[in-house]
């Protein structure tokens, strides 16, 4: 039977410890150098491409509704309302100033109906995994 004294044991403890301890992450890899590189980088890291779809698709997606609402939804609820053939025509005048009431309707409305749509992508897109 050896005996070993406290020191020895600590110390081969320590010994141990150090070599079951997990080595530090290596360093980043440099920056690529060069203008066309750097722009790849920026391309890549900054995700301008999804930016730039989203962007595109939300300009659509604007035009859409202003079209659904302008032409479809306003002149509806013109019909609803006796002697209004259109609502977004819809003009108040006061102090010889006129109000185009119908066209701030049809902003309020169109902004509801994008607001909404972007909330139900997001709400399906967190569901989804998809941030």
């Amino acid at each position: 039977m050896v005996t070993q004294m406290p020191d020895e044991i600590l110390e081969e403890l320590k010994q141990i410890r150090k070599l079951l301890e997990p080595k530090p992450a290596p360093p980043p890899p440099p920056a690529p150098k060069g203008l066309m590189n750097e722009f790849k980088a920026f391309i890549k890291n900054y995700k301008v491409m999804g930016m730039a779809v989203a962007f595109i698709l939300g300009l659509y997606l604007g035009a859409l509704t202003q079209s659904l609402v302008k032409d479809i939804l306003m002149p509806l609820i013109g019909l609803a309302i006796p002697g209004m053939s259109n609502l977004s025509s819809l003009q108040v005048e006061f102090n010889n100033q006129i109000f185009g009431i119908g066209n701030f309707l049809a902003a309020v409305i169109t902004f509801i109906i994008v607001a909404f749509v972007i909330f139900i992508l997001v709400k399906v897109t967190k569901r989804a995994g998809i941030e």
